[in-house]
């Protein structure tokens, strides 16, 4: 590279350094913003509703006879609910390799919603253990393609200091569906009993939901609508800064330089960055196993989701109050969520704005351990929804710790959230009908987990503190006798210490 190419360069780096806190800067970032929130966020959200209200209708079904009807025993409803998560899992990898290949993933998400739309819908016609334990199967395989996916294009897209709040606003579709899901349930399960001779739960887990008056006529109406939503997905979502159509040339522009600006480097592979050396880099990464054993341990802690709604009957209601019940902690959680989100991207700290909420769960087990009034239960229910605040920051503190490449972003968050849902799978299994009403093995061996993951989230932030250390001594280091004599003499010109004046001229920092 010549010397005229290298001015060139450093001359462009330093008219866009200039720029970035411009008024005409600034404006043209609220623009940008304004639109991928108005467009993006509403999308992932929506799906994320229809995602898990899909996945867990059997969840509440169980409480109007579908277990009694199918015929199955404790251990195959378990592993009804654990099946699911032995194609989710592991699929969830090669999927994000997948994403992060394509170039328009707008359409390969859209396809994905669209096929477990359709999964959904054959469910309510399942007619033993063994067809239903297909189509439970079969459903993970397209769902795997969500979260891990959105969560990685809001990466491609906002910066670390803007994503988790995004983040909370998919993740409280999660949140708010366990709601809503719960209040339909109610519905379907009290007055669609015996309707032209079929069962409430067959209804259910067919997930007929919003339009509620046609479901007397049209038991299918959930499905369809999934369907429906993905194919409107593949053009309501972005694709990447470099290629969304709905986007100007500036717009893009603007897009790809508040990422590079954000991690001190250009957001994108390099030719050599394929996705299989992604994975590789990925999984040869201590921190990214350490991230995935962590979330092993904190789904673990949290598999109380897929019983819910059985926790909720301890209370001692009818099915109907029971599953009315169920939904204002996730309401609340829902919206802890999201707050807690807002004050992460305002302090930039990780640790305790996610370890601190499973310490709620923990309390939540101890309250519940050692009583049975409804009270005391009902606010445990309350504390252990809110956990869920704290996982879904989870895959934001992984997009800050592994930032480049994007290859091996993509592929570690996957791994983390793949791997991670194992947690989900064992959980399946210990929560059993034989432990109940109190459940006091299975929540010991959850508080355990919740435990195991606060040790491992501690040695996490140790890492990532001295991976700053090095940072700034390389920093320190690099300096010349010229530049550190122009920062000391600006320190005393503002008053600052040496180490204050440093810190304002920091480039990336990892966030703990």
């Amino acid at each position: 590279m010549g010397d005229d190419e290298k001015a060139k360069i450093s001359l462009e780096e330093n008219q866009r350094d200039s720029d970035r806190g411009t008024r005409e800067r600034t404006l043209a970032e609220k623009r940008l913003l304004r639109k991928l929130d108005m467009r993006l966020l509403p999308t992932i959200f929506i799906i994320y509703i229809m995602n898990y209200i899909d996945r867990n209708g059997i969840t509440t079904a169980r409480l109007k006879g579908l277990q009694d009807d199918l015929r199955m025993s404790d251990v195959e409803y378990a592993t009804l609910i654990a099946v699911l998560y032995a194609t989710y899992c592991p699929a969830q990898i090669p999927s994000n390799m997948i994403l992060n290949y394509v170039s328009r993933p707008s359409w390969y998400i859209g396809a994905c919603v669209a096929g477990w739309g359709l999964t959904s819908l054959l469910t309510g016609v399942t007619k033993n253990f063994g067809g239903i334990l297909a189509c439970r199967i079969f459903i993970g395989l397209p769902e795997a393609a969500f979260y891990p996916g959105a969560m990685y294009l809001l990466s491609r897209w906002y910066t670390k200091k803007e994503l988790a709040f995004r983040s909370a606003i998919l993740y409280s579709g999660l949140l708010l569906s366990n709601a809503f899901g719960a209040l339909i349930a109610a519905g379907i399960l009290a007055n669609m009993e015996g309707r032209r001779g079929i069962r409430a739960w067959r209804c259910l887990v067919i997930d007929a939901i919003f339009l509620t008056r046609a479901i007397e006529r049209l038991f299918y109406i959930e499905g369809a609508i999934t369907i429906f939503i993905g194919l409107q997905t593949m053009w309501l979502l972005p694709d990447y800064p470099h290629n969304t159509r709905w986007l100007s040339k500036p717009e893009l522009r603007l897009a790809q330089a508040r990422l590079s600006e954000d991690a001190g480097e250009a957001d994108k592979d390099n030719k050599e960055d394929s996705a299989w050396k992604g994975f590789k880099m990925a999984i040869k990464d201590p921190l990214v196993d350490i991230f995935a054993i962590m979330t092993v341990c904190q789904l673990l802690g949290l598999s109380f989701v897929n019983f819910f709604p059985t926790l909720t009957q301890t209370l001692g209601f009818s099915t109907t109050i029971t599953l009315l019940l169920a939904a204002p902690p996730w309401i609340v959680a829902s919206i802890v969520c999201c707050v807690n989100a807002w004050h992460m991207d305002r302090t930039g700290e990780r640790f305790f704005h996610i370890a601190g909420w499973w310490w709620g769960v923990i309390v939540g087990f101890i309250i519940a351990l050692s009583t049975m009034s409804i009270a005391g239960r009902y606010v445990s229910l309350f504390l252990m929804a809110c956990g869920y605040a704290g996982f879904a920051m989870t895959l934001v503190w992984v997009s800050n710790a592994v930032p480049r490449p994007p290859a091996k972003r993509a592929a570690a968050m996957a791994i983390v959230n793949g791997c991670g849902n194992l947690g989900n799978l064992i959980g399946s299994y210990t929560w059993k009908a034989a432990w109940g009403p109190k459940y006091h093995q299975s929540m010991a061996i959850s508080l355990s987990g919740l435990v195991l993951s606060t040790l491992l989230s501690i040695v996490i932030r140790q890492v990532l503190i001295n991976k700053n250390k090095k940072l700034d001594a390389d920093e320190k280091a690099a300096m010349d006798i010229a530049d550190r004599e122009r920062v000391e003499e600006a320190a005393r010109l503002e008053g600052l210490t040496f180490d204050q004046a440093m810190e304002r001229r920091k480039g990336f920092r990892y966030l703990y």
